[in-house]
């Protein structure tokens, strides 16, 4: 297992749609094991391929509290097959996103279809927490971001911060 470079915005990158996982196997639980590795240092709560730059639909998620065991997560090409009418705030974050924090409205349940590590297929109905990283973490891999379901003046603000932010970052490389 290895920690791998977590890509941020601006890169464009995190705007591609991931192509689907034709079969589970050794090489895909790997990217799995880095993925978990990679999300446990950054500290956060999901991954998706993507953030590493791997376009692949799979994601890793791990919404256990900090005094509980971990519970990591591992879905692939998963999606969401329903979604309650009723919403609910949280407040989203984002590896991707650095320190940048917002409030996201979005259903407050999903039903969502993937398959596991071993490649059998699961389903799972989940509401509050996990229910938002599993949306989270489905839009990244549509190339969706979680800024992308806030006001447009806040989202412009955020990737013109972001855009100067890695422009300084190139200007001192050079």
């Amino acid at each position: 297992m290895s920690i791998r470079p977590i890509i941020c915005l601006p890169d464009p990158r995190l705007r591609q749609v991931c192509a689907p996982v034709g079969s589970v196997d050794d090489e895909t639980r790997a990217l799995m094991d880095d993925m978990l590795e990679t999300m446990y240092d950054a500290p956060g709560i999901g991954l998706a391929a993507i953030q590493i730059a791997v376009l692949r639909r799979v994601v890793v998620m791990d919404v256990s509290g900090k005094d509980d065991p971990p519970a990591p997560m591992f879905l692939i090409n998963p999606e969401i097959v329903w979604s309650s009418e009723e919403t609910n705030v949280h407040e989203e974050g984002c590896l991707s996103i650095p320190d940048y924090y917002e409030e996201v409205t979005r259903p407050a349940r999903v039903r969502a279809r993937f398959l596991d590590r071993n490649g059998a297929p699961q389903e799972i109905e989940a509401d509050g927490l996990l229910a938002t990283c599993i949306q989270h973490e489905i839009d990244h891999l549509n190339g969706v971001l979680f800024i992308d379901h806030i006001s447009r003046l806040k989202r412009e603000r955020a990737i013109k911060k972001f855009a100067k932010a890695a422009a300084k970052r190139a200007e001192e490389g050079m």
